[in-house]
């Protein structure tokens, strides 16, 4: 029998090991941009076209490559960063593998320019689906630039698979964001389809956070510092009046990697308790510096999961230090009613001395004399760094600039027997009356029996029952809800505009630039439902108007539901992008399982239930009642 196994050629190779490294084209981008980083770059521009299908590139001015070099980096497993096995524990770089350039050259066409800055010339390089087309020298500033167009142009089932451009625009802003916050000495800049998305100068780390999201991000900030032997912690925390219902704002860095870890957000959320509401989120910058020797980066392709030599001790650091800097800061409450806060003493006085007060004694003053006139009483006085306390007139005293304290005795008190004259006619005894008729009657009155033959009823503050002709319907409250807002949100975005309720106060809500990106594609729609906006900027919106079922505190709660529901799943047509946004403002908008409903509320969701078009299921597909018959009811009787 011949033999079947044979060595496959190395662009078939590569085309496969592309399936784990690229997988959209926000993993190009990380890639090339973590070359850069590697390369000592300290300006890098990043250049997309249609959200990187069909254009990337990458411009540094890092030290280059030769002419050997740029040909060899193509090649599978070839890299600059690592020489033996060992030196995977002893890692500072971001790429090891000498995978990325080969994959992606075998999906894609590649463009290199690069040149070294000791060369006169540099190297311009071409390679379409790792075939090399050409290699020329040519003439090129310091540094190197890689550029790929049409990716996976000869795999077409990736390419038909990919999301539509907001959604891949996103994925590329979000890597684009986590290697920008890690290196805040580096200037970054991100243009898509000739316009400028970001311009992050160098800049310490809090203002690089605050020029990613928006100028209000400062002050939500509260930092964080520990400095251990296992660790050393940095880093910002936000403050827990801040939290959203989204993870957008939560990053780990591991030695300026970022990372993913549930077991560190734990950590986080363990430090919070007690400050957040029941599914809110905090946001969270925080940078740990560990020996390269005690984690472990290569167990995941994307290498966003690590493994840490001591995951309890870090844990802990991690809990303590975050607990420390709330209430550090004063944003973890105390329960102290009687505290003075003009009495605390300030934090940077924790090392300092105490001075001793300086006591002066009133000659003048009598303890023991019996009558003494208003002007003639005094207390003992004693100053303190410059100020003095006096009670009576004889001093002067001064505090604060000049304020005095004088000791006045209190007035003469009234005798105790005033209290309670004209007590005694108050308490009159009077005549009380009782019931003659003996009460005769049906435990249920004419008008009860009447009501509770077409009443609903309220069970467990979830379902509401209602009486039919062949027995019994039991609806769901919260999908009988949304099912009502869907389908009136659904009608006043495409064919009604809904009526709006104007505020008295305009509220301003600010939210990170690609999220008011996504609220500008769906503004037009949230007018149709009622909202008015008065300005749509860059930092924030200013909302002065909002739809007449919504509560003004009810507006940030709906609207960042919103941009969780749709920032990654964004469809691609104008009408099922409708469709999402009413989906998203009916779940956060319908009554909530657990909430108390008078009968008039539960007749009005009963009935407006039942003029839907498609009153049996909920907007997700699940059923909004069932109906429980009277042989049903009977069977549960029979024996």
């Amino acid at each position: 029998m011949s033999s079947i196994i044979q060595l496959l050629p190395d662009h078939v190779a590569n085309q496969i090991a592309a399936g784990e490294v690229v997988q959209r084209p926000a993993s190009v981008v990380k890639e090339l941009v973590e070359n850069a980083i590697d390369a000592g770059s300290t300006d890098i521009k990043l250049i997309c076209k249609d959200a990187g299908k069909t254009l990337i590139q990458v411009v540094d001015n890092g030290k280059g490559m030769s002419v050997t070099d740029a040909r060899l980096c193509f090649e599978r497993h070839a890299t600059s960063k690592i020489r033996k096995a060992e030196d995977l524990f002893e890692l500072s770089t971001k790429g090891f593998r000498g995978e990325a350039l080969a994959s992606i050259a075998a999906i894609a066409h590649v463009e290199l320019k690069t040149k070294q800055e000791q060369e006169e010339l540099g190297t311009h390089l071409v390679i379409e689906g790792s075939k090399f087309v050409s290699q020329e020298p040519a003439v090129l500033p310091k540094g190197t630039s890689f550029l790929v167009k049409n990716l996976f142009f000869n795999i077409p089932a990736r390419r038909n698979f990919l999301k539509s451009d907001t959604v891949e625009l996103r994925h590329i802003i979000d890597d684009f964001q986590r290697v920008a916050l890690a290196h805040e000495n580096i200037h970054f800049t991100l243009y898509h389809n000739g316009s400028e998305v970001f311009n992050l100068p160098q800049s310490n780390l809090r203002q690089r956070i605050v020029n990613i999201f928006s100028g209000k991000t400062n002050e939500k900030l509260v930092p964080v510092a520990e400095d251990t032997e296992i660790l050393k912690l940095k880093g910002f925390i936000g403050k827990p009046e801040f939290a959203k219902k989204s993870r957008g704002e939560q990053f780990f860095f591991v030695n300026d990697r970022f990372i993913k870890s549930g077991y560190l957000h734990h950590a986080i959320m363990a430090a919070y308790e007690g400050l957040l509401k029941d599914g809110m989120q905090p946001s969270y910058f925080l940078y740990l510096e560990v020996p390269p020797h005690t984690i472990d980066i290569n167990i995941h392709p994307t290498k966003t999961e690590i493994k840490f030599d001591d995951e309890h001790a870090i844990y802990a650091i991690m809990r303590s230090a975050i607990k420390h800097s709330l209430g550090q800061f004063n944003v973890a409450p105390v329960l102290d009613f009687e505290r003075d806060a003009n009495l605390d003493t300030p934090y940077s006085y924790m090392n300092k001395d105490a001075e001793m007060p300086t006591i002066e004694v009133s000659s003048t003053f009598n303890p023991f004399a019996d009558e003494m006139p208003t002007s003639q009483r005094s207390m003992p006085s004693f100053t303190s760094s410059g100020n003095s306390f006096s009670g009576g007139s004889a001093s002067k005293s001064n505090y604060s600039g000049g304020s005095s304290f004088n000791y006045a005795p209190k007035a003469e008190s009234q005798s105790w027997e005033s209290l309670y004259v004209g007590l005694k006619d108050a308490f009159e005894p009077q005549e009380m009356q009782f019931e003659s008729d003996t009460v005769t009657g049906s435990l249920f009155g004419e008008n009860e029996v009447e009501k509770a033959k077409t009443g609903t009823y309220q069970i467990h503050k979830k379902y509401i029952v209602s009486p039919i002709k062949s027995g019994m319907l039991i609806i769901d409250q919260q999908r009988a809800h949304q099912r009502i807002l869907y389908e009136q949100f659904l009608k006043n975005i495409t064919v009604q505009q809904a009526n709006s309720q104007q505020l008295l106060f305009p509220l301003q809500l600010f939210f990170s630039g690609t999220e008011i990106a996504l609220l500008s594609e769906l503004r037009a729609s949230l007018e149709n439902t009622g909202f008015v906006f008065e300005t749509f900027n860059a930092e924030g919106l200013t909302i002065s108007g909002i739809p007449v079922t919504m509560t003004e505190s009810e507006v940030s709660i709906v609207l960042e539901q919103l941009i969780a529901d749709l920032q990654d799943e964004i469809p691609d047509s104008s009408f099922s992008q409708m469709d999402s946004m009413a989906k998203s403002m009916a779940k956060s908008m319908a009554v909530k399982t657990g909430t108390y409903l008078t009968e008039i509320e539960q007749e009005n969701i009963v009935n407006n239930l039942f003029a839907c078009k498609e009153q049996s299921v909920s907007p997700f597909n699940r059923p909004t009642f069932i109906t429980l018959s009277v042989e049903d009811i009977d069977k549960k009787f029979s024996v």
